[in-house]
């Protein structure tokens, strides 16, 4: 990016060591670490503004192109039947209403279950919680 060379570099050692001095170098050190660390923060900051305006931009052109597609269809396909009512605005029927003392003929949807046969199971049995014998 800057193209430096690593003599270069080793030229810029050599003076900052010469000019600062070896005492207070560590403390240039860490002070142009700073620096560059905040340079690169705000390139990076930078970066990811533009990068966010170029993926809007896409966007928006994207549901440009699309409203155009959609609106091509809508010309070349048009509806000749009524809007249709949302389901969540339309009024939902009734509940059916389940009579039991109904024949079965009268109910609307047949319901099939098993009804269980009731026996007496073999043995002998407990008195019951009411303290009468079974019979």
């Amino acid at each position: 990016m800057f193209d430096i060379a690593p003599t270069e570099l080793m030229v810029v050692a050599l003076v900052a060591l010469v000019v600062i001095g070896p005492k207070d170098l560590p403390k240039a050190m860490r002070i142009v670490g700073l620096w560059v660390g905040k340079a690169r923060g705000v390139a990076r900051q930078f970066r990811s503004g533009f990068d966010t305006m170029v993926r809007e931009a896409e966007l928006a052109e994207m549901e440009k192109k699309w409203a155009e597609e959609n609106a091509r269809i809508m010309r070349e396909h048009p509806t000749d039947a009524p809007p249709a009512v949302h389901p969540v605005d339309a009024p939902s029927p009734p509940p059916p209403v389940h009579d039991p003392a109904a024949p079965h003929e009268d109910m609307s949807a047949p319901v099939m279950v098993e009804q269980p046969e009731l026996r007496e199971a073999p043995g002998n049995h407990p008195p019951a919680a009411d303290g009468k014998a079974p019979s």
